[in-house]
């Protein structure tokens, strides 16, 4: 029978960042709470989890990296709120984010998870806040958990 890999939602012990944008605060402020909420559920001390505030999603894969590098956190937690404009800067940001993300993981080896919302309208984007399509902050934290545990798990394996 095949063996199932599978990370643990389980946070005691674990120091956790969380990096916001403040763009869309209104709303993302409801992502940052539901990722600290999911977090002190699931066993992470509310003393060992850090918010740490940039201006926008544009910005959180810079601090991210920094955060990362600083060798204080098991995982981090990555939010903000992007909603579709006029104008190609939405999709700029959306992708520019994304990537720096994902490459942030990548190039530190600390699980950097993607809370990022992005929508169509301001409707959507309550809905992704904890309405109707549950919160996505609160996601992003489970995901943070669940790979941090996964990484520990086959970095032991031989």
């Amino acid at each position: 029978m095949a063996h199932m890999i599978e990370g643990k939602l389980t946070g005691e012990g674990l120091k956790i960042a969380i990096v916001a944008a403040r763009w869309n605060d209104f709303m993302g402020q409801k992502l940052v709470d539901g990722a600290i909420d999911t977090l002190i559920r699931h066993g992470v001390a509310d003393d060992d989890i850090s918010v740490v505030m940039v201006p926008g999603s544009y910005e959180i894969p810079f601090i991210t990296k920094q955060v990362a590098q600083s060798g204080k956190y098991d995982a981090i937690v990555c939010i903000g709120v992007l909603i579709r404009g006029g104008t190609i800067h939405f999709d700029l940001i959306a992708s520019e984010a994304s990537k720096g993300i994902a490459n942030v993981s990548m190039e530190t080896g600390v699980p950097c998870t993607f809370g990022v919302i992005t929508t169509e309208s301001i409707e959507q984007a309550i809905e992704r806040c904890g309405s109707k399509a549950g919160n996505k902050g609160a996601e992003a934290a489970l995901a943070a958990l669940e790979l941090h545990h996964l990484g520990v798990e086959l970095a032991g394996r031989t």
